[in-house]
């Protein structure tokens, strides 16, 4: 066996305390492990075509010397940054949250960090605005996530030849989008509380000009109009739970209401308590869904029928949808929808006689 001696470290700069720090190079690897610079290369750079043996060889050297790739230069010769870009409008709610959590874990899993810019006002202004500070953060592509009509507007363009995914939008036909099937987990409320007995289903909507929130009030009209019912008058919310108790508190006082779908599971919260605090029991008097299926859904009281969103199979398909534009495989305009289902618990049933 031949034994390979480590090779000298060159000292960089001094750092505080009057210790050189070491800078171990790709040559200092290629030594420890007795290969050329350019296997090195190929190794860090994941290249194909390295004996698995070989490659293993490499990696125990880069381990114990501590070698680090120099990322900023692998991006410079090879024109990307292993980066994705996140643009959205505030991350308050629920949805746009694990949205963009599960872009990261997705991301991380196939080798990429997420850069994240969070824009005040979904204007066009700042969404070029947030573009253009991508471009100065070098990121591969971007997803923007928006649930207002910005981008239904033909004057209202996002900039030629960047790679881009819109997640909660009407945008289809331009851009590529990943969306929950917003309109279908809408349907699947009300008709369950139809089915259930009651003449009709009250709904709490969220903020106008939301995309989400347009989707599932549409569904809601919808389903109650083919089904020859009334089609009470439209609360709004704007998805706390706050809004959700403000609402509550009118509903509570309208006896007829015996059914409530509210357009996200924390206005359900605040219907919850002012349906309570007005002596309306639920479900006996007044039956409850939400949307969402949040990881507390469970544990309200009493526990929430709601719409669960699969949250972590539209990050996936956002990731994978932007990383096809970025390695030029085909792609085009289109809405990629993401199925929900309906979770029944204990805040639904029939009216009572």
């Amino acid at each position: 066996m031949i034994k390979i001696e480590p090779p000298r470290l060159r000292a960089s700069s001094d750092v505080p305390g009057g210790r050189r720090k070491q800078r171990v190079s790709m040559a200092d690897v290629a030594r420890l492990a007795g290969v050329s610079s350019q296997t090195v290369s190929r190794v860090a750079n994941g290249s194909p075509g390295v004996v698995e043996t070989t490659r293993e060889q490499v990696l125990a050297a880069m381990s114990e010397l501590g070698y680090r790739p120099n990322s900023a230069a692998r991006s410079l010769r090879y024109g990307r940054f292993n980066t994705i870009g996140v643009i959205l409008f505030g991350l308050s709610s629920i949805g746009n949250s694990r949205t963009v959590e599960a872009i990261a874990t997705h991301a991380a899993a196939e080798g990429y960090a997420i850069t994240l810019i969070p824009v005040g006002a979904p204007t066009q202004d700042n969404v070029l605005g947030a573009f253009t500070r991508m471009g100065e953060l070098a990121v591969d592509g971007v997803i923007l996530i928006i649930e207002v009509h910005l981008l239904d507007a033909a004057a209202v363009t996002l900039p030629p030849g960047a790679h881009v995914v819109v997640v909660d939008s009407d945008a289809g036909d331009r851009y590529p989008v990943v969306d929950t099937d917003q309109a279908d987990g809408a349907r699947q409320a009300v008709r369950h509380l139809l089915d259930l007995g009651h003449r009709t289903v009250w709904h709490l909507a969220g903020p106008a000009g939301s995309f989400s929130a347009e989707r599932r009030a549409s569904a809601w009209r919808q389903v109650l109009e083919e089904a020859g019912r009334p089609v009470p008058a439209l609360e709004r919310g704007d998805w706390s739970a706050d809004s959700g108790y403000r609402a509550g508190l009118r509903l509570a006082g309208d006896p007829s209401c015996t059914a409530i779908f509210a357009a996200n599971d924390q206005m359900a919260l605040g219907v919850l308590r002012a349906l309570h605090e007005r002596g309306r029991r639920v479900p006996e008097e007044v039956s409850v869904v939400g949307f969402d299926d949040i990881a507390d859904a469970g544990s309200y009281l009493p526990p929430l029928t709601t719409v669960h969103q699969d949250f972590a199979e539209v990050g996936r398909r956002c990731v994978d949808a932007l990383l096809r534009q970025i390695h030029d495989e085909p792609t085009g305009p289109g809405t990629d929808l993401v199925a929900t289902r309906l979770v029944i618990r204990a805040s639904t049933a029939a009216p009572e006689v």
